[in-house]
């Protein structure tokens, strides 16, 4: 058996359940425009106060940071965060099919966070979520779904940064994964999808 007949059989007894639901029984509230979130509990003064802080610029009229699109979230940036070390960031404001391109080099073992910079304009989005599904030799070896949470509308770019995550060590876990990245809410609407690559290896300076 070959070395790549042997990590290929590692990489098998590593494949996930792709299921797409971490909890198939939730259903989403309501979704709620800025105009009826204002309009709802009038009488309560204190909470009327606490959704004019919340919703900050928004009360006042439409946040609308690009004109020409339409759509509510725009997700700029994609980061990978490793302490003592400066970000690796993808550019997703561009051509996603050139994402690939760009390998990001990981030390095998070291504890990392990803974030992701975003717009919303016009309206509030609810119960954004992030879907990172990885893959090594077209095999499923990992997925994780992070609750992202609902953000009113601002002309600033706003973020969310995952939990942290230990990657993989040793031999075997070693080489090129690719990831697939979906950036959804609770109404099952792709804000955006894209493709990424990493590669373990034994040291950064293995580069």
């Amino acid at each position: 058996m070959s070395d790549g007949d042997v990590i290929k059989d590692s990489v098998d007894k590593l494949a996930i359940h792709d299921d797409d639901e971490i909890d198939s029984n939730y259903k989403p509230p309501p979704e709620k425009s800025i105009e009826e979130l204002l309009n709802a509990d009038k009488e309560d003064a204190s909470l009327q106060k606490y959704k004019e802080k919340l919703l900050g610029d928004a009360n006042s009229g439409k946040i609308i940071f690009d004109e020409n699109n339409p759509n509510k979230v725009i997700v700029k940036k994609l980061a990978l965060c490793v302490a003592d070390r400066p970000d690796m960031e993808l550019d997703l404001s561009g051509d996603l099919t050139n994402l690939k391109k760009q390998v990001f080099i990981i030390k095998e073992g070291i504890s990392y966070k990803i974030r992701i910079d975003f717009i919303v304009q016009r309206e509030i989005v609810h119960g954004l979520k992030y879907v990172q599904k990885t893959y090594r030799l077209g095999v499923p070896v990992d997925k994780m779904t992070h609750m992202v949470g609902s953000y009113p509308p601002k002309m600033e770019i706003q973020s969310y940064t995952t939990p942290a995550e230990d990657a993989p060590s040793g031999m075997m876990a070693r080489g090129s994964y690719t990831v697939h990245s979906l950036f959804t809410d609770d109404d099952k609407k792709e804000h955006l999808k894209w493709e990424w690559v990493f590669e373990i290896k034994k040291d950064w300076k293995d580069n």
